[in-house]
Formats: structure tokens, sequence, C-alpha cells
């Protein structure tokens, strides 16, 4: 049976501010475990270094979260280059929830980067919405090598171009980086659109996730966004301080301009959703911040363990080729009792 919220002294905006007091206070928690863990985590990369392939095998046994999105030629690649990778907090005093993961490479026959560092910015809205933006990151491919079928290549022209022929103001901020839908598309985000529509985006490179750009806001807007959304829960908490008992229930359900504003911005985000060849990309960003970077030491055990069970079948099934007895022994010397092993 639904709550009948209007006949209660609390409002949809109480329970709002508890949520945001909610976010408060794990921010102050991310911001708290990132500085008591720095000294471990630089102690884990100095031991780590010393056991030849660490992260590759740490790729192997990722998580769902992201072993979806790593496909067969992406794993041969990460598998035989990779050397390290590192998750950073870059604003720690503005907002730790900001993350920079980094890939070292050795040289490989792919690209000639070999460092690939993909930034993502934790953001505020007019409109209420919160979450990581980014910028593409794009990647040298070799001939012929691009596993992204030059899908990346034309986010970052497209970004490039949209950033030169405009300037971002407060009334497209509501946008996708790939451009503002009240001026129409720029010829690079036409042709970026075309590519997408006539691509089977499904099995797409794990790549492709360095040209995630998600909602533009830049962090002036963001810190405007943040003020104003103070500004208001003071003016609230002033209201319910004089006014609790007089609340009537117009007061509590009227539309805010909070909730005009995101009508607006609806059409703006559609376009840009439509230019994003990796839409996912905050998630997957979260799943290597949270799960792979922390766990690492996990996961390299757990394919240490995969290693040492794969051997004992191995050898198992040799052991079992030993009590097999011998059929004829006249012809001993014409094949081999028992397959060898090869290397």
């Amino acid at each position: 049976m639904a709550a009948a919220l209007e006949e209660t002294p609390v409002s949809y905006e109480d329970l709002a501010d508890i949520e945001r007091d909610f976010d408060d206070a794990e921010t102050d928690i991310i911001r708290k475990q990132v500085l008591l863990t720095a000294p471990l985590y630089s102690r884990r990369s100095k031991t780590i270094s010393q056991i030849p392939n660490f992260w590759p095998l740490v790729l192997e046994q990722a998580p769902p979260d992201i072993d979806q999105y790593i496909q067969p030629s992406d794993s041969a690649l990460l598998l035989s280059s990779l050397l390290n990778l590192s998750v950073s907090h870059f604003e720690i005093d503005l907002d730790p929830r900001s993350v920079s993961i980094r890939f070292e490479f050795a040289e490989n026959e792919y690209f000639d980067d070999r460092v690939l560092e993909k930034k993502f910015w934790h953001r505020r809205s007019r409109d209420g919405w919160s979450g990581l933006v980014s910028e593409p990151v794009g990647i040298k491919w070799k001939t012929d090598r691009d596993l992204t079928g030059g899908l990346l290549d034309m986010v970052v022209k497209a970004w490039e171009a949209d950033r030169s022929t405009s300037t971002i103001s407060q009334s497209n901020s509501n946008s996708n980086g790939a451009g503002n839908s009240t001026r129409g598309l720029t010829p690079e985000q036409k042709a970026l659109k075309r590519k997408i529509e006539n691509t089977g985006m499904g099995g797409l490179s794990f790549f492709a996730w360095f040209g995630f750009i998600g909602r533009h806001i830049s962090a002036e807007e963001s810190a405007a966004a943040t003020a104003l959304e103070k500004q208001k829960r003071a003016a609230r908490e002033a209201r319910k301080s004089k006014k609790r008992k007089s609340r009537s229930r117009s007061s509590s359900c009227t539309p805010s301009s909070d909730e005009d504003e995101e009508e607006e911005g609806v059409g703006e985000d559609d376009v840009g959703m439509s230019l994003e060849i990796f839409p996912d990309g905050d998630d997957l960003a979260v799943a290597f911040t949270e799960d792979l970077w922390p766990g690492a030491i996990k996961y390299f055990t757990q394919a240490q363990e995969q290693d040492a069970l794969s051997d004992a079948d191995f050898e198992s099934d040799d052991d079992e080729g030993l009590d097999e007895p011998a059929e004829d022994s006249e012809d001993e010397d014409e094949r081999p009792a028992k397959k060898q092993r090869s290397g």
C-alpha cells in the first residue's frame, strides 16, 4: 500500500535533503580513505613491480563488470603488453570521486603510445544530476591496427571541432561534449553519427572506452550548481524552522525550478548520447576504481590458483596415461607408449 506522504509532516524535499547528506558523508569517507590508504598503495606498487605480468594476470581474472567489455583482440594486447595500471584521485580536496586511470604499455604492434591515461571528473549540473564526465583520449594506432575501427579517432575529431567552433556557456551546460543540439551538429559530428548508426556496436573494443565523454559540465558550472544547491537547502532549512507546522500540500508538491531545468536538458542529453560510442564508460571507470584497483592482489592470487589447478589437471592426465597397459609389446619400437608433453 502506497504511503500518503501528503498526509504527513514530511515533504519530498525532506527526503531529498537526507539523501544529499548521505552523499556528503560518503564523499568525506572516500576522501579520508584515499589519504589513509595512500602509503599502502605506494608499498603495494613497489612490491608488485617485482612480479612479472602482475597486471595482465589481474585482468585475466577481472570481475564481470570489466571483463564483459574486453574482447579477445583486446585481451591479446593487454596480456602481452600491459606493464602497469594505476588509479589516482587528482581532485582530493575538491571532489575525491574524480579519478584518473593510467595504463602503461610496452612496445606493441597496435599503437605507439606507451601511456594511456583517462580522467574522469565528478560534476554536478543545475538540474540536479551528478556523476562522472570525461574527455576523449586519442590513441596513435599503427597502420591497419585500430581496434575501434576508426570510431575513437572520429570521436576525438568531433570533440576538437566542436570546441574550436563554439564557446561552452551556461546555455549548453547540460549537453553532451559532442555538441549543442540548438545549433546543430558539426560536419565531424554528423560523420560520427552516421558511422555509429551503420556500425554494429556489439563486441566493440575495450579501447573505445577512451572515447567516453558523458555530459559536458565544466568545473565552473559544477561549482555554480553546487553553490546554488547549498543556497536552496539553506533556504529550505530556514523555512522549515519557521513554518514547519504550516506547510501545505501545494508547497511540498509544487514542481521546483530544478525540475523545469531538467525538462529543458532532456533533448540536449539525448543528442549527446546518440554520439557516445561507449555509453557505459562511467560505470567501467567505477569498476576499475572501486573493484579491480583495490582488489588487485586478490585477483592476482585467483590467477595463480587457477594456473595451479590447470597444471594439476594436466599432470593428472599424464599420470593416467602411465597406468594404461601396453597392448602390443611387439609394436613398442614403432610408436611411443605415452605421448610426450611438448615444450
